[in-house]
């Protein structure tokens, strides 16, 4: 059984249809990348799965469990899934360690103590203990990331969701947050990562989805779609984002 299992995900915004029918299975242990031109739905995609946004119609299952509608508890669900945003929305009046832990005493009903332990494990995880009692404009944007990466993994989610988590950094920052995603991909933690970046997809994922026109066109390696896929718009994406700076 898969642990995350879409079928026939639509999303429109008024007449506009976002998402036109999506298919993707995440099972356990994956780390899958999803791609694809500007506008064509990856972060809506990402925002129906933790109920950001809600779908129009179409099925999403979490653990065999159907999630849309409005019978499921979104607090709950969203504790078994985790999400690191682009902006990295951390709270700016909180603390590193406050940002961590916040979620934890909130949702969880830890005690400050408990919370406090939880969260420096991942700061420590993460390499940002010495930053714990900095706040956001204190720290620079890869520390920023590593501190939303801390918060999701804190709560000890089945899946991250990560929604370009290098779009906001420069190259070097970049490369930062990818060795954090290639570390927690040693570690088994689940992912579906959407990126415009082909260097961290190729160095996080075996396979990416590509998603275009509100639909999953292709999945398979990198060296297939840019190489070997019969549809040459799957084709000239992938060398043409191999060939950017």
């Amino acid at each position: 059984m898969a642990l995350i299992e879409l079928q026939d995900v639509v999303k429109r915004f008024d007449e506009r249809a976002v998402l036109g029918g999506v298919n993707l299975a995440v099972n356990e242990g994956d780390v899958k990348v999803v791609m694809g031109p500007s506008g064509c739905g990856k972060s809506t995609l990402l925002r129906c799965i933790n109920r950001l946004v809600e779908p129009t119609s179409g099925s999403i299952r979490f653990r065999g469990q159907e999630i849309t509608g409005p019978g499921v508890d979104v607090r709950t669900l969203r504790q078994g899934i985790g999400f690191v945003f682009q902006q990295f929305a951390l709270y700016r009046h909180l603390s590193v360690l406050d940002n961590v832990t916040l979620a934890l005493r909130k949702l969880r009903g830890m005690s400050r103590v408990e919370a406090e332990a939880r969260a420096m494990h991942e700061l420590n995880r993460l390499g940002l203990s010495a930053q714990r009692d900095r706040y956001p404009s204190q720290i620079s944007g890869g520390q920023k990331q590593r501190a939303a990466i801390a918060r999701a993994l804190a709560m000890d989610p089945a899946v991250v969701l990560f929604d370009e988590p290098t779009s906001a950094l420069d190259p070097l920052m970049s490369r930062e947050v990818a060795s954090v995603i290639q570390m927690l991909h040693r570690d088994k933690v689940t992912m579906l990562c959407v990126t415009h970046d082909l260097n961290l997809a190729s160095e996080i994922a075996e396979r990416v989805v590509f998603l275009d026109q509100g639909v999953v066109r292709a999945e398979d390696t990198i060296e297939q779609l840019s190489r070997h896929h019969e549809d040459a718009r799957v084709r000239d994406f992938f060398r043409r984002e191999g060939a950017a700076p």
